[in-house]
């Protein structure tokens, strides 16, 4: 469908619908809502009007007080700001709900190939055999983690729940009720979330959403691809909430094992409510016992710990009931019997997986002292030759862990978590935990540390954990292939890997390669990294599953993550799609069964194209030195940035960095080291590009990109450009991502910084860049405007920023009362953190 279709199709459905709707927001039960409510398009106005003539959001702020309120004091403003903010909040609740109930009809005018469009393409033709093979043995799995930025209690998630099913019927009164009932409840946490709390609201979606839509999209494909062989681990879920050790000293063991019971216990509530459903359809003679049977086995198993079922105490019951109607009752309710055994199959006793992750300085840290109370080393491991250091590492001899003989609390902790997997993989199945992540690899003692460590905890036999290198920094990157080759080449790691089924997992961090390397280089050093780690991998014959760490904006590895999937090269391994799903993401792409339904189809027609489209893959080397040539001369300049005497300052006094912490967002502390002076390498990637977003200068999203793309046209090469742009799916992905992060920027925000005589040079910096890069991107990719080819999406992005400008303009207001001292008791700060919230949230992947 053509651009003004889409267009026409999100005026109707979301444009209009929120017009409507947004009057009932003038009866809600909030103090001074009528006022209120009949003001804020008039501050809209007033703040868009105001920065377009160049003022200071200070002016803008009073003179709205001064000509529309009576506020006079301090305290009065402060106090209507504050509720102007709650306003507004709910105003994007509403939003939100309202674009996700016309998911459907927009989602239907994009025109996006699904898994059946595929099959239909291929059909009679060679790569018909090709893609039913690949569904044979190919693997989604989505991994929700355990940082979210846009945290809603479970009656929240309810309300919004119940809000959207309401808007899909048009029930206006229903909605008018829930918009009543949401103005009188709590969108803010009252504390931090611990680590099991963070778990348990991921579990709410676990439960509510992902167990039946996994359950249907199985079902949908096995209609669509009949084949005799079933592959269960088509989908699978992963959960860092509870095993999330990286900088968090507030994840323990105890934690681990609690997220485990939790997602063990609500997967058997799933079960159980299934089969009393079952119940009522299978009322025959020769299954009632065995229905009756697994209906109490599963509602004990809820409630006493030491009825933890197995397996197959569940699926055997299930198959012999299908034998039995097949045999006996005319196949009656067939259907109803394969689904719960499709998601028996596909969940067993586990639900959704949980890796435990940390950092590799923590481990080297462990094996130091392990090896000090052993009388092997005085003081560091460093003093050892790597011949010596291996023997140690790799021998047979066991070493018993004892937590007691750390005196640190994380050490003792990591121990303490290591010898509980086992624990965990008795009572959810293996499955329930067999993956270690190691943050921050750049040797292959990274790994090895985490290998002697399983070892030891097991004895010396078996371990029955996938150990995974994590990438993320650009040294990191540019050792990984001869990291793996080096590790290949250990007998008794290569034995491992073959006891893991030949297969090894390598994970890359989008996040902290973006915050390391800029957009750009970054994006290009992974992909080259999945090239020849895929190389590596080929001449061991061992399959590679990449598993990306992805956030929600662009410069975080976000995006239309289908477009990027579908991207990769030839030369990267495609056996499957592993990736991270972080912060507004979760509500946003994955926050209802359509929305986590589609996403899921889409990742696997990403992976049927690539099988489809084998030629299109090839990226031509003329191509690939114009993508070095670009990726070298953005890092410069990023770098240039980076090392900026100002770039620190200007984030911890001019953005709203330092209230990150101060938010009851996530459990996670803003940096991974204690140190009081801030440096970027501990700085993480949410607080980082979160406060970007907050400036709406949203610079990890764009900058070197226009002065690389400048420089190569000075050359003459607008040409090659405009065909990288056009046949390289990767270079194009990685623009069109881009120019979201340039359609969600706004200068004119904080166009007054250019007067600071501090920052005001750094701030020219930033802008020249922002604009010289969207000049070059129009140019390469022949577009008047940004988003040209996403007009729904720049709709949707345009209404939201609309909704938001007061509160972007509030919250610079309220920094400007904070830096002259105007702060009223630091009330202001208040108005900055309660900003950060409904910022946050409209832009959905802003961090």
């Amino acid at each position: 469908m053509n651009s003004n279709s889409q267009v026409e199709v999100f005026e109707k459905e979301v444009q209009k619908q929120f017009i409507l709707y947004n009057s009932l927001f003038l009866n809600l039960s909030l103090p001074e809502i009528t006022s209120i409510g009949t003001l804020i398009p008039v501050l809209q106005e007033t703040c868009t009007k105001g920065l377009k003539a160049g003022k200071r959001p200070e002016e803008i702020i009073d003179k709205f007080f001064k000509t529309y309120t009576i506020a006079d004091t301090e305290e009065k403003k402060i106090g209507y700001l504050l509720k102007v903010i709650q306003y507004i909040e709910r105003q994007i609740v509403l939003f939100d709900s309202i674009e996700d109930a016309a998911f459907g009809q927009i989602k239907l005018v994009e025109g996006e190939p699904s898994v059946e469009d595929y099959l239909q393409m291929s059909k009679g033709k060679p790569e018909q055999n090709k893609i039913e093979e690949k569904l044979k043995s190919y693997n989604i799995r989505l991994v929700f983690t355990a940082h979210p930025t846009q945290f809603y209690s479970d009656p929240v998630l309810d309300i919004i729940n119940r809000l959207r099913k309401s808007i899909i019927k048009q029930s206006v009164n229903k909605v008018d009720t829930l918009l009543k009932q949401l103005s009188l409840t709590s969108l803010i946490n009252r504390k931090k979330p611990t680590p099991e709390e963070e778990a348990m609201s991921l579990i709410y979606f676990l439960r509510n959403i992902y167990y039946d839509g996994v359950g249907e999209l199985v079902n949908s494909l096995k209609k669509i691809f009949p084949s005799d062989s079933e592959n269960t681990k088509l989908i699978e879920l992963g959960l860092w909430a509870g095993g999330d050790r990286d900088g968090n000293p507030f994840v323990t063991s105890q934690t681990t094992i609690q997220v485990a019971d939790h997602l063990r216990v609500a997967l058997m509530k799933c079960y159980y409510n299934d089969i009393k459903k079952l119940e009522k359809k299978i009322t025959f003679k020769k299954t009632s016992v065995l229905i009756a049977d697994l209906k109490l086995a599963l509602y004990e198993s809820m409630f006493n710990d030491n009825r933890i079922l197995t397996y197959g105490e569940i699926i055997q019951p299930l198959l012999q009931i299908k034998d039995i109607v097949l045999k006996d009752y005319n196949s009656l309710y067939l259907d109803d019997i394969d689904r719960l055994i499709d998601k028996v199959k596909v969940f067993k006793t586990h639900f959704a997986s949980i890796d435990i992750r940390q950092n590799h300085l923590v481990q080297k840290q462990i094996i130091e002292n392990i090896l000090r109370s052993k009388k092997l080393i005085k003081k560091s491991i460093d003093e050892v030759d790597d011949r010596q250091l291996q023997k140690w590492l790799l021998s047979a001899q066991s070493v018993k862990l004892n937590a007691v003989q750390f005196e640190d609390s994380i050490h003792s902790e990591m121990i303490k978590s290591i010898q509980r997997i086992n624990l965990i993989q008795t009572r959810n199945g293996e499955y329930g935990c067999h993956r270690y992540i190691i943050s921050n690899s750049e040797d292959m003692y990274s790994v090895l540390f985490v290998f002697a460590l399983l070892r030891w905890n097991n004895n010396g036999n078996k371990v029955k954990m996938d150990i995974v290198p994590l990438f993320e920094t650009m040294e990191g990157m540019e050792n990984s292939g001869s990291i793996m080759r080096s590790l290949f080449s250990i007998p008794e790691y290569r034995r491992h890997i073959k006891e893991r089924g030949n297969v090894q997992t390598v994970m890359l961090g989008y996040s902290d390669g973006t915050k390391d390397g800029g957009y750009l280089k970054a994006n290009w050093m992974i992909f080259k990294t999945k090239e020849e780690i895929s190389e590596v991998c080929n001449e061991h014959g061992i399959k590679v599953i990449f598993f990306d760490g992805r956030g929600g904006p662009p410069s975080r590895g976000g995006g239309k993550t289908h477009r990027f999937y579908a991207s990769s090269s030839d030369r990267i391994s495609d056996t499957g799609i592993h990736l991270t799903i972080q912060g507004q993401t979760i509500s946003s792409k994955f926050g209802t069964k359509k929305h986590f339904k589609h996403q899921c189809e889409q990742l696997i027609a990403a992976g049927i194209r690539n099988s489809y489209e084998q030629e299109n893959r090839k990226i031509p080397d003329e191509m690939r030195s114009l993508l070095d040539r670009l990726s070298d001369i953005s890092y410069k300049k990023y770098f240039s940035l980076i090392n900026h005497e100002k770039f620190i300052p200007y984030l911890e006094r001019k953005s709203t960095l330092p209230y990150y912490g101060e938010t009851r967002i996530g459990s996670r502390p803003v940096k991974r080291s204690k140190n009081s002076k801030l440096n970027l390498s501990d700085l993480r990637a949410i607080p980082f590009v979160g406060a970007w977003s907050q400036l709406k200068q949203n610079v990890p999203g764009f900058f070197g990109i226009g002065t690389a793309l400048e420089s190569l046209v000075k050359e003459g090469k607008t040409a090659q450009l405009k065909k990288l742009f056009k046949d390289v799916k990767f270079f194009k992905a990685l623009i069109l991502n881009s120019m979201m992060s340039l359609t969600k920027t706004n200068f004119s925000l904080t166009a007054y910084y250019k007067h600071d005589k501090e920052f005001g040079g750094f701030w020219k910096i930033l802008y020249d860049e922002y604009e010289l890069t969207k000049k070059m991107i129009l140019l390469i990719s022949n577009s008047e405007n940004l988003m040209e080819e996403e007009p729904a999406s720049k709709k949707s992005i345009e209404m939201r920023e609309k909704i938001v400008i007061p509160l972007l303009v509030i919250q610079q207001y309220a920094l400007e009362k904070n830096s002259s001292n105007e702060g009223a008791d630091g009330h202001y700060k208040t108005v900055v953190r309660r900003s950060l919230y409904g910022n946050i949230n409209a832009s959905r992947n802003s961090a």
